[in-house]
């Protein structure tokens, strides 16, 4: 028989590994703005609040917060990392007035943990007030982690376009949402059933936006590539006269491939 301990242990560690492909699923969108020089339409708001849920998670996972759960401590400081570099980037293609509010919402993040962290160590003294204190400030985070994208999704609804909303971080987000639902189900753990049942809802609420909308920013895609052709085949054509010319064609000179 397999004892429950196992079963939560296994469980935690497919939740790491979905984890881990939430937090790299914005690669490619960062490979984009890397090729673009500029972060457009895209919005931080999901890098903040992911750093800042991993951030409170990782307290929550010490020994003398709560005890055995060294999966949601490696997880969630590995997350951490990650998240900095996706806020660095950002804040490296980021317009002035981007770069001001990433770095004031960052200044305030870290020191909410740090006066998190203080109260709780020196205020607190028992092991299961620590978890609840601290559990109920990840809930509110976590929540706000899922809900984060409500936003990007405001504006698909508006331009009837997914562009700015990845699918690969919308399934990651429904991945994470289910894996850490089941995990904390052995044994419940309520800090982390609430805010993963709720991400999980949020996540759906995603897929089924970008179902709705693949066709029609395909659509919207395909019509600026048929503009951008007509343009850029109107720039390739110059009026000649030299009849001897191969690609004089009616007086019209067009240039070869390559040219």
């Amino acid at each position: 028989m397999v004892s429950a301990d196992i079963v939560r242990t296994v469980v935690g560690i497919i939740g790491n590994i979905i984890s881990g492909c939430l937090f790299l699923s914005p690669v490619p969108t960062f490979l984009e703005i890397r090729k673009k020089g500029s972060v457009e339409e895209y919005s931080a708001v999901p890098y903040m609040a992911t750093l800042m849920n991993c951030m409170v998670w990782t307290l929550y996972g010490l020994p003398m917060v709560h005890p055995h759960s060294l999966l949601v401590v490696s997880i969630n400081g590995g997350g951490c990392v990650i998240e900095m570099i996706y806020i660095t980037l950002f804040f490296f293609y980021s317009n002035r007035t981007k770069r001001l509010t990433l770095f004031l919402c960052l200044f305030l993040q870290l020191l909410f943990l740090t006066l998190l962290s203080i109260l709780t160590f020196t205020t607190i003294h028992d092991v299961e007030k620590r978890s609840a204190v601290v559990g109920t400030v990840c809930v509110i985070f976590n929540v706000a982690m899922y809900a984060s994208p409500l936003s990007v999704m405001k504006l698909v609804m508006r331009t009837k376009s997914v562009k700015y909303m990845p699918f690969s971080l919308s399934l990651a987000s429904f991945g994470n949402g289910v894996s850490w639902t089941a995990y904390s189900l052995i044994p419940f753990d309520p800090f982390m059933a609430i805010p993963n049942g709720i991400g999980t809802t949020f996540s759906v609420a995603q897929l089924i936006l970008y179902a709705t909308y693949y066709n029609s920013t395909k659509r919207q895609i395909e019509g600026r590539n048929a503009k951008g052709v007509g343009e850029v085949n109107l720039s390739e054509v110059v009026v000649g006269n030299n009849d001897q010319d191969p690609n004089n064609i009616n007086g019209i000179y067009v240039f070869p491939d390559g040219f």
